[in-house]
């Protein structure tokens, strides 16, 4: 009696560890990966992707971070800047800094955001360094269309989700902060009238900027 009552005893536990605990742990196919590409079916589709078209090397928000390199890093494949910090995924990731990382804003915590930052001292931020490697197709996300990049909209306090951020009428990227006659969303340093010191003013001088479907 006592060996039969044992044996249901582990019987029962045995149940329990391979199917109610299990069960317990997340619905039937919560993981399941349709086209093999290493994100989950549920991951692609909560951020817009095709779970049945592999798609793991792909690069959806044009950051230089993979979309399978997204989700190891639990990083947003659809917006190039998941912390809002002003540096590109992809240059965080790539940059070989331990001073920036793409899910967090302040990495090393002294209050400046990573963008804001210089990881390698060279006088350039790191918003302003990725710049200059970027493709127009790549260039940086405007989720208020104020013509002002989300990265710059921090430089001035304004909320990239809001296209007129003082209420003053005039939308932040037609605005004028340095006073030089060019708007905040073409000029070269929005805080700085002359860039290259050379006692002319930059709406002297012009500038080449990405326009819309350009892609080069």
């Amino acid at each position: 009696m006592y060996h039969r009552t044992l044996h249901r005893v582990v019987a029962t536990i045995a149940v329990l560890a391979t199917g109610g605990l299990l069960t317990l742990a997340g619905p039937a196919g919560a993981a399941t990966d349709s086209d093999g590409d290493g994100m989950p079916n549920r991951w692609e589709q909560r951020f817009g992707l095709n779970p049945q078209r592999a798609n793991g090397a792909g690069d959806a928000d044009h950051d230089g971070l993979r979309n399978l390199g997204e989700f190891r890093r639990s990083t947003d494949p659809q917006s190039e800047d998941t912390d809002g910090d002003g540096d590109d995924d992809g240059d965080e990731v790539h940059d070989g800094s331990s001073t920036t990382d793409p899910d967090d804003a302040d990495t090393d915590e002294d209050g400046t955001l990573d963008g804001d930052e210089d990881a390698d001292e060279d006088g350039v931020t790191n918003e302003d360094e990725d710049d200059t490697d970027e493709t127009c197709v790549a260039d940086d996300d405007d989720s208020d269309g104020d013509a002002l990049a989300d990265e710059d909209e921090n430089d001035h306090g304004d909320d990239p989700a809001d296209a007129d951020s003082d209420d003053d009428g005039v939308d932040d990227g037609d605005e004028d902060s340095d006073e030089d006659g060019i708007s905040d969303s073409t000029d070269d340093d929005d805080q700085d009238s002359d860039v290259d010191d050379d006692g002319q003013d930059d709406d002297d001088q012009g500038g080449d900027v990405c326009q819309d479907g350009d892609e080069d």
